[in-house]
């Protein structure tokens, strides 16, 4: 049974069984603050959990493309090692939203386990809540009484708090879970072992497949529980593990799932996975062929989890959700260079055999598997740089070392600046025959996570609600102003933001960030007071007010007033976005895709995929086709509540990496059409004048515009104004000015040429009678002097004194300009004879001028800021040939 095959099956039987099936939601989520990726089956359906929404039907069924790698769901560090954890994975799931409960839910688990995919009762263990009395939560009868008429006694086993009772977080729903556990070790093994006491033992061959959560309870802040009031269902399993189960072996990444990737990865480097990793000898060959196989393992994991991630519209970065894209890819380069012997980019070769792979049921895999590519490409590129780099500040860290033990302030130095991995630092190191301070640099790396938790720590009070039931609605696109009530608050303490409190109200015309738009600010306003809110944002599907202080009285009549001025200048920048959009495709070519965006009062970026720099011809034709626009005064055309087909059919614009309800809102200025949620102009000539201030590149084949319009493009052209009338100043008010600032340039030309001749005149002046200074020492023709000639004359005179022999060791130093330089000359055939380095010597001898530098073994320079170091530098030079 192929994967598809098992996916294909999952799905149809529980269509049959009435559900409604949805496709998988983005694996990077954009309106849950609280969690950076999807890590769950359930995380797209939290808001009906939480009772904020209501689900297209009460019965659904879907695979959910998740990610662990962060925060409480951490695999990452397993990945590779075992054959069973991974980043990236599918989650199959069957949802009830207060409709069936367990008996359904395990008889239908059971169903399809044993009678549809066929996997024998006798290789099957289930797991049921003993119970907790600490927390008043009793042993789950019901659900053992279900599993005894399917299933011998002897295999339901009996699970604590930790295993089988599960918790979407520190708040909120939760229950108790019955998981399904699978035994494929041989016969003979489970002769000599029960299955059940394997089970929840991490055990390669006895694992977890599938869960079955009762959600009945809410975990309030205090920790208590209380009932819900209604029943869920929410079911995990895991794809990849069911996979191994149904096609007979014994590892997830012999499935038909890695397989493909595998043999791709053994083409590329030559080398061979095996299936079998156990190792029965200590042989060097064997625990070679262990650490192959780890690494082809990470690799082939961690492409699935970047790829998937990148085309659902997370780009690598240094902060956030791109970070720890960016952590995940660099993990995989690093495997492969360590391990695999790979040098140069390769990874991205997985992407066409991933997307031929998945695409069918996964078409964003497809469609944006050039970008995918391109990113990881350059990331791979980028990192080895890195690699390079951090070996050779390890070496000099090792040459800097006294002692065996290199401390481990200095490794994490090189990791968390440099990105450079530690354990590869530990490998090399015992290359070398040092050790590494592992505590020094688990005390370092604790400081940083105890700075960065304290700096991010939250407490949420629960919600007090004051109006039960109510469901809220946005008003905004209509109004901004509107008669409210409060209808449920909570209390918020970050140490980042302090205390804060999250106001939910009856109706809002508030709106909540998100679409790239920043949420409104505003105030309340009752009879009696006014509250500033500060903030707009939108979690499970409630928008959050967030204000400094509450109202005296909660339960008051209040006018939500939206600050019109900002929401003004920020519904200009997204028009002109949308238009921005239009005019890129039309220019550059419908390749041209929104990959992030940022609109708020005072400008617009938007980014986008394109494979080259932009001309300023290009960047002009969009301006021009942008004011063409707003020009034209074209008129707001709204479409609300219309069937997400029909608009696509229509023409509107749909993005990858986001999630559309049946029904969406298409804005439509002349051709332009797009989805979307966010505040627009009611005629694109209130935008008055669009201009682009900047064009560049965020990553492969990714490019960033940031772009003003309005009051910013007014106070744009006052600046330049003002610069312009000060040139016009300081060059006398020419009557032309160009033409003064042309002759002033040729002046200066003129200028430089007589200097350049002065300096090489003085160049060959210094020559001669620095000859008379140069010293034997040791062999070696030796000077080190300062020189009163700028950076490039000192050069000069570097290689002129070096044409004069074979073996001169020298070290120029300048201060032109107050600005010290150290230039530094060593003849080729010292650094090969005596292993003298040029760029070594200035990295040490830059210290005495608080600098640094580098170069090449027989040249280098290194620039600082301490002049009064120069006579220090040159007095330690001469160690070097002593």
């Amino acid at each position: 049974m192929t994967s598809q095959d098992v996916r294909k099956q999952f799905l149809d039987f529980f269509a049959s069984k009435g559900h409604l099936i949805v496709p998988s939601a983005p694996i990077v989520l954009k309106d849950d603050p609280t969690l950076m990726f999807n890590n769950s089956g359930m995380a797209q359906f939290k808001e009906y959990f939480l009772g904020n929404g209501t689900p297209k039907s009460t019965r659904i069924a879907d695979t959910q493309k998740c990610l662990r790698v962060s925060g409480k769901h951490n695999d990452l560090e397993d990945v590779g090692f075992d054959t069973y954890h991974h980043t990236m994975f599918e989650m199959l799931g069957n949802w009830s939203f207060g409709d069936y409960f367990k008996k359904e839910a395990i008889n239908w688990a059971w169903e399809l386990l044993t009678e549809v995919y066929k996997i024998p009762k006798e290789n099957l263990y289930v797991s049921v809540f003993e119970g907790n009395p600490e927390e008043n939560v009793p042993f789950d009868q019901e659900a053992w009484d279900i599993w005894k008429e399917l299933i011998d006694e002897d295999r339901i086993i009996l699970g604590n708090k930790k295993d089988n009772f599960w918790e979407m977080g520190d708040q909120g729903p939760c229950g108790p879970c019955s998981e399904i556990h699978v035994d494929i070790r041989s016969a003979a093994e489970k002769a000599l072992v029960s299955g059940k006491s394997l089970v929840n033992n991490d055990h390669p061959q006895v694992v977890e497949i599938w869960n079955n959560v009762f959600m009945e309870f809410n975990r309030k802040a205090d920790g208590s529980l209380e009932k819900l009031p209604a029943k869920h269902v929410d079911t995990g399993m895991g794809f990849e593990r069911l996979c191994m189960a149904l096609q007979g072996k014994t590892s997830n990444y012999d499935t038909d799932v890695f397989t493909p990737l595998i043999e791709k990865v053994e083409q590329i480097t030559g080398l061979k996975y095996t299936t079998n990793d156990v190792i029965l000898n200590n042989s060097e060959e064997s625990q070679e062929q262990n650490k192959t196989n780890i690494a082809i393992r990470v690799v082939v994991d961690h492409v699935r989890a970047v790829a998937f991630a990148i085309a659902d519209g997370q780009l690598p970065s240094n902060t956030g959700a791109g970070y720890v894209i960016r952590r995940i890819l660099r993990r995989a380069i690093r495997y492969g260079f360590t391990f695999l012997n790979t040098k140069e980019p390769f990874i991205n070769q997985l992407v066409t055999v991933l997307a031929n792979q998945m695409g069918g049921f996964f078409p964003e895999i497809k469609s944006q598997q050039q970008l995918v590519t391109n990113v990881i490409r350059e990331e791979e590129a980028s990192f080895l740089r890195t690699l390079d780099q951090g070996l050779q500040l390890l070496e000099n860290v090792v040459a800097e070392t006294k002692g065996s033990t290199v401390s481990g302030t200095k490794a994490f130095e090189l990791y968390d600046t440099f990105g450079f991995p530690i354990d590869l630092t530990a490998l090399i190191l015992r290359e070398k025959g040092f050790e590494l301070d592992e505590a020094g640099f688990n005390a370092a790396m604790q400081e940083q996570k105890n700075r960065s938790r304290a700096a991010s720590e939250v407490s949420t009070e629960d919600w007090s609600v004051l109006i039960p039931g109510n469901v809220e609605t946005f008003v905004g696109y209509d109004k901004s102003e509107s008669d409210v009530k409060i209808t449920r608050i909570r209390k918020v303490d970050s140490k980042k933001d302090g205390i804060l409190y999250q106001i939910v109200l009856d109706n809002t015309p508030f709106y909540p960030e998100g679409g790239g738009q920043v949420g409104d600010k505003g105030m309340l306003v009752s009879a009696n007071e006014t509250i500033e809110i500060i903030d707009t944002k939108k979690e499970n599907n409630l928008i959050l007010h967030f204000a400094k202080q509450l109202p005296e009285n909660v339960n008051a009549g209040f006018v939500a007033k939206v600050n019109q001025d900002l929401r003004s200048l920020s519904s200009r920048n997204h028009s002109a976005t949308h238009l921005m959009h239009q005019a890129l495709r039309s220019i550059l070519g419908t390749h041209v895709e929104q990959k992030g965006s940022l609109v708020n009062p005072n400008y617009l970026r938007f980014d986008f995929s394109h494979f080259a720099k932009m001309t300023e011809t290009e960047l002009q034709q969009v301006e021009d086709f942008v004011n063409a626009r707003i020009q034209e005064q074209l008129p707001l055309i709204e479409r609300r509540n219309i069937p997400f087909a029909q608009a696509v059919q229509e023409g509107a614009m749909a993005l990858f990496g986001e999630k559309y309800g049946d029904e969406v809102r298409a804005i439509k200025f002349g051709e332009s059409m797009e989805l979307c949620g966010g505040i627009h102009v009611k005629n694109t000539a209130e935008i008055w004048h669009f201009k682009i201030v900047s064009e560049g590149a965020v990553a492969a084949g990714i490019r960033r515009i940031e772009a003003i319009t309005s009051d910013a493009v007014k106070a744009y052209f006052a600046s330049y104004e003002n610069t312009l009338n000060d040139v016009k100043t300081a060059l006398k008010n020419p009557q032309d000015i160009l033409k003064a600032v042309h002759s002033m340039q040729e002046e200066n030309a003129k200028l430089t040429k007589q200097i350049e001749a002065l300096v090489k005149d003085k160049v060959k002046n210094l020559k001669v009678s620095l000859i008379a200074e140069i010293q034997e020492i040791n062999g070696v023709q030796f000077l080190a002097k300062q020189v009163d000639l700028n950076p490039e004359g000192a050069k000069d005179l570097a290689y002129e004194l070096g044409n004069l022999g074979n073996n001169l060791f020298l070290v120029l130093a300048t201060a032109d300009e107050d600005k010290p330089m150290l230039t530094c000359y060593v003849s080729k055939e010292l650094v090969a004879e005596k292993g003298l380095n040029a760029g070594q010597v200035v990295r040490e001898l830059g210290k005495f001028i608080q600098g640094g530098g580098g170069g090449q073994p027989f040249f280098a320079t290194a620039g600082g800021k301490n002049v009064a170091g120069i006579q220090q530098a040159l007095e330690k030079a001469v160690e070097y040939v002593k």
